[in-house]
């Protein structure tokens, strides 16, 4: 679909130095990032425009303006990419965007889910992001400049805010919405899954066991650590990725150390909130953080060398950190300024520095390859490249059709989840033990408690949605099953429940032994 005049969008980079160029006869237009933060853009904000140069401002105003104005770069990215198929589909028919009728969504819906011309057809739950977009984006448009919006009514966003798709009217069905598009459609990585994916698609090992005398895995201990971090502490692929490593709890003697998420880190940026990282994460964080063993150390030197850091045009220099009142002392062109970590976003995270006797260091705990602190968004990449190794590898092994195994970054979230209601389950069924039939009634009555100490652990202001999202499948069981299946020793209890779960769902992963024959199925 993509020619001359075909929709691209990119995004304000406001930490990149733009080079001066000085042309003849052309009036200068003074600083680039200057005018367009006086335009209303911030770092992220996304710029849609033709591959000729031309752009429509109306479309990009939605990013700057109304409700997307105060939404986090992850929205704005996935709304963009939305936003730019649809108007590359009206492109294709000669149809301008605030002339789109309700036909043209549907047709446009069709195309994306189930037009075999179409090779780039998505499933039907990614189209959710799509029919999100456009009801946004029109719903902001049809007050500013009186468009009428073409997306179907039915249970849709409440004033057209983005991550608000249902006006809380029930029996109204979204008439765009894919039958297929159930939010419930997620996938869980029993530990022994986790670990086997990781070894192979991070470590460069084979479905054998065995790694290759050549492999090479400069960033392992980074990409291990990362990986090893979602799953451990069930944060959100963002909120993992901005951590400091002034935030990191010391290895101490606890099993899961306490952590903080500061507020402006956490999905809905109201409130920060306690978390845990396994011992064995922070290990190896803390290894990968060695200036001397770790891959982060290697990459903090040859970006001093290169004057990478002196070349950022956006930073801050950090001088100190008080961990009582998570409070950080910073240079300021008046004198010195305290500012706490819980205020500080993600973005302007990636612009913290300290100053050392090599120059400055960041203060973001993870790194990319230029030494530079790594965008949320590139992580993606990781497991991308990770889930391609384990399909080489199962090919390698002889074996045909898709591999049995791969992650998300939110599959990690998930099997936290699930990993913990097995466990909460087991505690409180000893907390039931030794009441009478009718205590014991009246006590499961309330046992929908867990589930809130779930939604604590998640980061959910709504316990419901740790039920209805995240483990659905565990609400058709009866609390008696569950707790029967909890009998003996806690891991081999969990696997069971696990285990058992899977029988029906096909949503959990489990860990792919070759020894066995490959199913005739």
């Amino acid at each position: 679909m993509e020619n001359s005049t075909s929709w691209i969008v990119e995004f304000y980079d406001l930490t990149a130095k733009l080079p001066q160029v000085e042309v003849k006869g052309i009036v200068v237009l003074g600083d680039v990032h200057e005018r367009a933060v006086r335009n209303g853009a911030r770092h992220g904000t996304p710029l849609i425009m033709r591959t000729s140069g031309m752009v429509d401002p109306r479309v990009n105003l939605f990013f700057r303006t109304g409700p997307m104005a105060a939404a986090r770069p992850s929205t704005w990215r996935r709304y963009a990419y939305s936003l730019v198929v649809w108007l590359n589909f009206l492109e294709v028919f000669g149809r301008q965007w605030d002339a789109a009728a309700a036909g043209d969504v549907e047709a446009f819906k069709d195309w994306r889910v189930t037009d075999r011309a179409n090779d780039g057809r998505v499933a039907p739950a990614s189209f959710d992001a799509d029919r999100a977009a456009l009801n946004c984006f029109y719903s902001w448009a049809a007050v500013r400049y009186g468009v009428v919006n073409p997306v179907p009514s039915g249970r849709w966003a409440r004033a057209g805010r983005p991550g608000d798709d249902i006006d809380g009217r029930r029996g109204s069905r979204d008439p765009l919405r894919p039958a297929g598009a159930t939010r419930r459609q997620v996938k869980w990585l029993l530990r022994t899954a986790f670990e086997q994916w990781r070894d192979i698609g991070l470590r460069g090992y084979g479905f054998d066991g065995v790694r290759p005398p050549d492999w090479s895995g400069p960033y392992e201990d980074r990409d291990v650590a990362f990986v090893d971090g979602l799953y451990g502490t069930g944060l959100r692929l963002t909120e993992w990725a901005s951590i400091l490593d002034v935030e990191l709890p010391d290895e101490g003697s606890d099993r899961f150390p306490r952590a903080w998420l500061a507020a402006a880190c956490a999905k809905g940026g109201r409130n920060g909130r306690v978390y845990r990282i396994p011992r064995r994460v922070l290990t190896a964080v803390r290894g990968y953080l060695d200036p001397q063993e770790g891959s982060r150390g290697e990459r903090v030197r040859w970006a001093q060398r290169a004057g990478r850091y002196d070349q950022l045009t956006v930073r801050r220099i950090v001088t100190g950190y008080n961990a009582r009142s998570r409070v950080l002392a910073l240079e300021g062109t008046g004198g010195p300024v305290r500012m706490s970590v819980d205020v500080l976003s993600p973005h302007e995270r990636r612009g913290l520095f300290r100053r050392t006797d090599d120059g400055l260091e960041p203060l973001a705990v993870w790194l990319g390859r230029d030494g530079l602190p790594k965008h949320p968004h590139g992580w993606e990449d990781t497991f991308t490249a990770a889930n391609r190794r384990v399909a080489g590898a199962w090919t390698a092994a002889g074996r045909e059709g898709g591999p049995p195994l791969w992650c998300t970054p939110h599959m990690c979230r998930h099997s936290f989840a699930l990993k913990w209601f097995s466990i909460l389950s087991m505690v409180w069924d000893n907390r039931l033990a030794g009441f009478t039939a009718e205590e014991l009634k009246d006590y499961r009555a309330q046992f929908g408690d867990i589930w809130y100490q779930l939604a604590g652990l998640l980061g959910h202001a709504d316990p419901s949605t740790t039920r209805d999202h995240y483990l659905e499948p565990f609400t058709r069981l009866d609390v008696d099953y569950l707790m029967a299946l909890l009998d003996g020793e806690e891991q081999t209890a969990i696997e069971v429940l696990l285990r058992a779960v899977t029988v029906d769902s096909g949503r959990v992963l489990t860990r792919t032994d070759l020894s066995r024959p490959a199913s005739a199925g």
